[in-house]
This record gives structure tokens, sequence and C-alpha cells, in this order.
């Protein structure tokens, strides 16, 4: 892998935020404080955004980035078709599997182990942005964190996430996307498969689309067989949230706060595991964009 990739991937995620209309203001003005969280139960993680949205529209919290992963579950945008679901009630029960229903817009996403959940709780104003160009941000990010792996990624018009081949004759989904903004505050987020177990997602039509092929940085790099919930695969999410941190506060023009405790290394650990080649890297109406 080029040397250089990271650092060339992270000016094209400043220069995609940009281009998208993400201001640029002096770091010290914009910190974003970011929150490693390990592995969640979703609705936990559910619970701690509503309460962080409200700190964030109090004034009582800087923004925020939320990283995690969570076993197991299916989650529904607030308009989402259960159709969608593949699998029945009783396979889901057998799994330990619960559909939840949440605010977002969007159709059925699955999460689960081996995959890096990003939860953004951003006061729009604040920032001068827009969804639509914080969206161009995110997907930059997730875009630079498959870079950071050696794994080429992009948008898809029409179809927002991160793509492994979009334009090509078999794009594959790699990051899914759906933001909700309530009183100004951004909060649900993306969910990036670094290395998941791809057959849970024939549970479900990602995001509503029957015919999507998901697939991961691990399958896409061609990274050895790994049970999902094995420490290589947490410290390969790790990695991956350390990524994805810089890429977007990079692309917020923001300055990275937080708890060493809870966050994950701002820098790539020098020795990767040999089983893995893990290399560093102001709206009044609530809004949501689909996943």
């Amino acid at each position: 892998m080029d040397p250089q990739a990271p650092t060339i991937a992270r000016a094209r995620a400043g220069e995609l935020g940009r281009a998208a209309g993400a201001p640029i203001v002096p770091a010290a003005a914009s910190p974003l404080h970011v929150r490693w969280l390990g592995r969640i139960d979703y609705r936990a993680a559910w619970d701690l955004q509503h309460a962080l949205v409200a700190q964030r529209a109090g004034e009582e919290i800087p923004d925020q980035l939320v990283l995690l992963e969570h076993p197991a579950v299916l989650t529904l945008g607030r308009n989402a078709a259960p159709e969608h679901v593949r699998a029945g009630g009783g396979e889901l029960a057998r799994r330990g599997i619960e559909i939840i229903r949440v605010e977002r817009g969007g159709e059925v996403t699955y999460h689960g182990p081996g995959q890096l959940v990003a939860y953004p709780i951003l006061a729009l104003s604040r920032r001068g942005l827009l969804l639509r160009p914080l969206v161009r941000v995110l997907e930059a990010a997730m875009i630079e964190t498959c870079a950071s792996f050696g794994v080429g990624a992009g948008r898809r018009d029409g179809h927002p996430g991160c793509w492994v081949d979009p334009d090509g004759a078999a794009p594959r989904k790699i990051g899914a996307l759906g933001i909700r903004v309530e009183r100004g505050i951004t909060y649900h987020g993306i969910a990036l498969n670094i290395a998941p177990d791809l057959a849970d997602f024939e549970l479900i039509d990602p995001c509503g689309m029957p015919d999507v092929v998901s697939t991961s940085i691990a399958g896409e790099a061609g990274w050895p067989a790994q049970d999902p919930g094995s420490p290589v695969t947490r410290r390969a999410v790790a990695s991956a949230a350390g990524t994805f941190a810089r890429a977007l506060a990079q692309g917020l023009g923001a300055s990275l706060t937080g708890d060493r405790l809870l966050d994950p290394p701002l820098d790539p650990p020098a020795e990767p595991p040999v089983e893995l080649p893990v290399e560093p890297a102001s709206a009044t109406e609530p809004a949501a964009l689909p996943g």
C-alpha cells in the first residue's frame, strides 16, 4: 500500500467537504468530542443519542461523535416497509435479533459485530452547514476509511452511502447513511462494514433495495476469515473508528477532543495484527435522509 495514501485521502476528504459547501473554520473554534463506546446495545445507544441531542440543543456540550459497534439488530426508518425484512419472526427470534423502528429516514438497515457505527451529534447552524453538504462530508470520511485499508470506494449517484465500484457493472454497498435532524441537531449517522458476517445481510433487502449486494473491507481486501466477535475484528473496527474520526474532523474543519480512555486510537497502532492487514491509515421541522 502507498504510504502516502492516507494523507492523500485526507486531503481529498477536505476538498470534497469544501466542494460540498462545508465551512472551513478555525479548528480551535469548532471542537468535535469523540467517544469510543465499543460494543453497546442499540437501545442504549439510541437513548444516549436523544440525551446528547437535548444537551447539544441546550448548548451544554460541544458537537459529539459517538463511535461504536452494535450486537446484531435490524432498524427500520420511520416510514420503512416491513416487507423488506426477508427473515421471518421465528428466525429472528431464534437468533436473538430485534427489529426496532426509529426516527431516521430510509428503509431497513442491519447492524452487527464487525461494523463501525458513527453517530454525529452536530449543531448545523453553528457550523453554517446544511444537511446535504454534511452527507457529502460523511460519505467522504467513509471513503477515506476504506482507502486507509487499501479498498477503493466512492459515491453512487442517487444512492446515499459508500459503494465499491459505484459506476461499474456490479456496485457493492459497503456503507449506509441515514441522518435525522431535530432542533437543528443531527443524530443517527453511518454504518461502515469492516468485517461483519455478510450472510446476515441476507436477512433483509439492504436499504429497501432487493438487488443490492453488500460487501465489507475484509471481503474486498481479502482478509482471512475471522469471527466478527474476535479480538482481531474488534481491533480492526477500533482502528477504522480512529481513521473515520480524523477524516470527519478534517472535513468539518474541527479539532478532535475526548477522553483517551473512551476514544479510539487517534494514531495507528505500530504493530498491526498478523491476521489482518490493518494499516494506518436550522431547521424548525425535523428532517431526515435515507440510508
